[in-house]
Order: C-alpha cells, then structure tokens, then sequence
C-alpha cells in the first residue's frame, strides 16, 4: 500500500506493533504475578484459619477435610453433587449469620484491601510505564517530522528569495517526499521561467539600446539636412542634394523599422508560415527583383543556377524575405565585379540553397556572432545595413522547420546554405 510507503508511517506502525506486544507481555507477567498474590492471600487466609479451629480443639483430620473440601468445591457450584451443594449452602448461611456476605465492605477484610492494593499500583505502574513507551515513540516520530518539515521550510525561504542552490530533502519515501519532488519539479520550472525572463529583459534592453543608436544617426542626419537646406531655401542645388541624402536616411529608417516589426511578430508567435508548392525558379525571381537592379548599379552579379522545375513547399512570402536578406548581405560585402552565386538542388530528404559569393569573407572570431541582432562586423562601418538581415533570415528558415549555416574564409568569400527537409 502506498500509505506504508511513508518511512514514518511504517515507523509509527512499528512503534504501535512493539507496543502491542510489549502490553501482551505485561499483561500476561501481571496475570502471573496476580495468581501468585492471590494465592498468597487464600493460603494465608487458610494457615490463620486452621491455626484458629486447632487451637480451639478442632482435630488435624477436620481441619485438614474442611480445606480440602474449600479448595476443591470453593470455585464453583456447577457440576457439584447434591450433598456437596447442600454443603455450601449450609456454610454461606452460617457465613451469613456472621456478618460475611457479598456485600461485606472491604474494609473488614484486611487480606482483600491489601491485595486490591497491591493489584492496584502494579495496574498503575503497568499502565503509566505502557502509555510513557507509547508516548515516547510518538513523539519521537513528531519531532523527526518537525525537523524535516522545518528545513523543507528554510528551503522554500530561499527559494523565494531567489536562491536555488540549496535542495528539498528527497532521501525518503512517502507522500511528504513525493510531494518535495513535485515542489522541486516546480521550482525548476519557476528557474527556467525567471532566466528566461531576465534574459528576455535584457535581450530588450539591448534591442532598445541598439534600435536608439540606430534610429540616432539618420535622425540626427535629418535634422543637418533640414537646417542647411532652411538656410539655403533659394540654392536649388542644395536643396536637391540633400532632399535626396534625406530620402535616403528616411529610406533606412524605414528599413530599419520594418526589419524590427518583422522580427518582434516572429517572436511573438504571431507569424503563421503558410506551406505550399513553389517552383524555386519563380521563388528566386521574385526574391531577386530588385536587388538585381542593385547588383547591375553597383557592377556586381548574380547567377542563378538549378532545376527549373524544383519544387519547395514553404511561405513564399518570408521565404523570399530570407533569401533576399542574405543576398542583400552578400551585396554588401562584396566589391564592384563581385559574382553572387544562387544554386539549389535536391538531396535525399533535404531541399539544399547555397548563397555564395567571392566577397571580403569573415573572420573565426566573427563567426560566433553573425546571427546577433544588430552585430555589424567592425569593418563594416562604411557599408549599408544595421544588422538585422541575418537574425531575420535564420528566424524564418527555423521557423519553417529548416536550417541556416554558413562557411566562410577571409579574403575569399562566404557560402550561406539553407536546407529545408522534404517528405522523400
């Protein structure tokens, strides 16, 4: 039974059962002791009444019968024969015309007081020595008890204090330790949940820090632009110099913006990735549209190369933001003449797209901190960008149950390698 499974329950049944049998071995020392006493008191009683009937002249042979006859027939009346009982009867009304009956006070017989005496205090002894082992035991339990329920308590005080370092007894068994388990399962539980707590906290303080340092320079720029176009209101060539280099300090904020919603409804769960069918061919397009223009600006190129009929069951849409993510990053770190490399192809159970290009690269310690939000390499200060394009682009390919790696060597260029898993 799970109750005995308890060490203290079995204690307590343990102490219960040795005090059960200590009370049959009292019980039966005190039977013996009390025949004894009461056989003490009759044959005293007989050797005083017998000395008495000698003396008054009463025979050996009489006084020896008389004995006889109380001690065979003195027990009961049962089973006697009709001389035997009529015997008695004789002798209880002669008893009777004595004084000595039934409802005889105690007090005038001596024997009986002192033996109800003796029986008495031996009765108390037994007793109070039974109830003091029994008390004993049980408070000896309690206090075991006490004693785990109070560090279990100090425990549960540190660990609303915070401090998770200390453990719930769990040596035991029982329900007391079942239920310290479950409250240890518990706290762990409120551990993961308060450092991830606290690492969310901090991740969004470092997301605000970052998005003010962003958002701090084009502002800043807007600002220089409005003041030196408001002092020239009548140099039109001025004014359309920095109208564009405020455009384009709109255009990064807006840029910016638009990463940081994208990423904030990804880590919210509100981001739904709808998987259907789409030829890669048509997802490549789509995706490239206008960084192709870009590329052919900045005399950089992209080359495409796969099965045209390749099919990849995904979100388009977010597909084609992470691709377009890592091919805008590809164009940032690669100088004009640049080749950026686009190729699929499928492998047994996997769906693979290779991102290359034969730009500036990446160096090992960099590598570790590429998919940070808001990382920009130190020696990309004069480049395009504010770091959100990679985070971006792994948080839609994992959330779309694929995976996101890259390779890459100072000075010859980096491979990005999406790998989406498929049913054959």
């Amino acid at each position: 039974m799970s109750l005995f499974a308890d060490r203290e329950v079995r204690g307590f049944g343990r102490l219960l059962l040795a005090w059960l049998l200590l009370f049959l071995l009292l019980g039966m020392l005190f039977r013996n002791w009390q025949t004894g006493a009461a056989k003490d008191m009759l044959l005293t009683h007989d050797r005083v009444f017998a000395a008495s009937l000698l003396e008054q002249g009463v025979s050996g042979e009489t006084v020896a019968r008389a004995l006889a006859d109380a001690w065979k027939h003195g027990a009961e009346r049962e089973g006697l024969s009709a001389g035997d009982r009529a015997q008695q009867e004789a002798g209880e009304e002669f008893l009777a015309k004595s004084g000595y009956t039934k409802q005889m006070p105690v007090e005038f017989l001596p024997a009986i007081q002192v033996f109800q005496s003796m029986t008495g205090r031996m009765a108390l002894l037994l007793g109070a020595g039974l109830s003091l082992f029994l008390l004993g035991g049980i408070v000896s339990l309690l206090w075991k008890r006490e004693r785990l329920c109070r560090r279990a308590e100090e425990v549960l005080a540190e660990f609303a204090r915070g401090d998770y370092s200390r453990r719930l007894p769990q040596a035991g068994e029982g329900t007391l330790y079942r239920m310290f388990v479950s409250v240890e399962r518990l706290t762990t539980m409120l551990k993961a949940k308060n450092e991830a707590e606290q690492k969310a906290k901090e991740t969004l303080r470092e997301i605000i820090s970052n998005i003010s340092h962003q958002l701090k320079t084009p502002l800043s720029a807007l600002l220089m632009y409005q003041e030196i176009m408001e002092g020239e209101p009548e140099n039109p060539e001025v004014i359309r110099k920095f109208s564009a280099k405020a455009g384009q300090a709109l255009g990064r904020m807006e840029r910016l913006i638009l990463l940081i919603l994208k990423i904030a409804r990804l880590d919210a769960g509100s981001v739904s990735f709808d998987r259907e069918p789409c030829p890669l061919s048509r997802l490549m397009t789509e995706s490239l549209r206008e960084l192709t223009t870009r590329a052919e600006k900045e005399g950089k190129e992209l080359l495409l190369s796969g099965p045209r009929e390749e099919i990849l069951v995904c979100d388009e849409t977010w597909t084609g933001e992470a691709i377009g993510n890592i091919v805008k990053n590809a164009l940032d770190h690669t100088e004009p003449g640049g080749k950026i490399r686009i190729s699929w192809e499928k492998i047994p159970g996997m769906l693979r797209i290779v991102i290359s290009d034969n730009g500036s690269g990446i160096s090992p310690d960099e590598l570790p901190h590429i998919f940070k939000r808001f990382y920009r390499s130190p020696g990309a200060s004069d480049r395009q960008g504010v770091g959100l394009g990679l985070p971006l682009a792994k948080a839609i390919v994992e959330g779309q149950g694929g995976f996101l790696s890259l390779k890459s060597t100072p000075g010859e260029g980096t491979a990005f390698m999406l790998a989406f898993l498929t049913e054959s």
